[in-house]
């Protein structure tokens, strides 16, 4: 797999959305990671090491400590591919608001009576 789309995969899933969401606020170790989750230690694991596979984290060993940290470049490449074409929507919708400004306001539709059509049936009073 190339690495975008292993980033991209990575960021899929909302436990690793969430790990990375907690190691930009700065490094810790696995041990603090797998508090606000509810799954077992070893499925932290795995997420972490799908996450370090796509570069976006590093991790190292100090002593009994397991430590991880956010790996900048993967979120930069990422970031870059959507730049791409969030400048091609910006652009896209910013001539969308040129027309619509530029057109003219819709007249409210008249209803025609098709020339084939009955006139409607009037009731007799009583």
């Amino acid at each position: 797999m190339d690495p975008l789309s292993a980033t991209f995969a990575a960021l899929a899933d909302p436990t690793r959305r969430a790990i990375l969401a907690r190691l930009a606020q700065g490094e810790t170790h696995v041990g603090e990671l797998t508090k606000p989750f509810p799954i077992s230690g070893p499925a932290i694991s795995r997420h972490l090491r799908v996450l370090e596979g796509a570069g976006l984290i590093e991790r190292e060993v100090d002593a009994q400590w397991r430590i991880c940290r956010v790996r900048g470049p993967a979120l930069h490449a990422a970031r870059d591919w959507l730049d791409r074409y969030r400048m091609f929507w910006e652009d896209s919708l910013d001539r969308l608001a040129e027309l619509l400004e530029d057109k003219p306001a819709p007249r409210p539709a008249r209803r025609v009576a098709h020339p084939a059509a009955k006139p409607p049936r009037r009731r007799k009073a009583k």
